[in-house]
């Protein structure tokens, strides 16, 4: 189980609200991070921490196939994201990086910002931390997919498959 604070966007967050382009010549995680979501939230770097959970509506991602967008959003502190959609490249670059980008119905509705939620992987939904009830069913990952972020993302998953030859 994973449980975080919400951070609530809305739909079409794309990478430039994510990590804008001005700070892309900055390769240093940690410098992108100070800069995450300033496009929509000037304050959220400063604000988000460790575990907390962000929550959006429709095409989170899209735009550029900027991989600094899912690495800022990791080093900052966030480690899974709902949606009720995602653009495929940051969908696979997050997955890659060791995220949980995870695709739900009514999320963004269901949840504000700084409300603590619990999702259950293996049960498929996400649910408030507090007794409100509400609660959201997840999309199922594929096999593949959560391999890769049982491992840690792709690069520790190539590593650890190479160990065993």
């Amino acid at each position: 189980m994973i449980c975080g604070k919400v951070w609530k966007f809305a739909d079409d967050i794309d990478t430039d609200a994510i990590i804008p382009g001005r700070y892309l010549d900055d390769y240093s995680p940690l410098s992108l991070a100070k800069h995450v979501m300033e496009g929509v939230d000037p304050t959220f770097a400063s604000k988000v921490s460790k575990g907390d959970i962000i929550v959006a509506g429709r095409h989170f991602g899209i735009g550029s196939s900027r991989e600094q967008a899912a690495t800022a959003l990791l080093v900052a502190g966030v480690e899974v994201i709902l949606a009720e959609s995602f653009a495929r490249i940051f969908y696979r670059n997050a997955v890659n990086k060791g995220m949980l980008p995870l695709i739900c119905k009514g999320g963004a509705e269901a949840f504000e910002t700084g409300e603590q939620i619990v999702i259950d992987i293996e049960k498929g939904v996400a649910h408030s931390a507090e007794e409100s009830g509400k609660s959201v069913a997840l999309d199922k990952m594929s096999p593949y997919i959560s391999k890769i972020y049982s491992s840690g993302g792709l690069v520790k998953l190539v590593i650890s498959e190479l160990g065993k030859t």
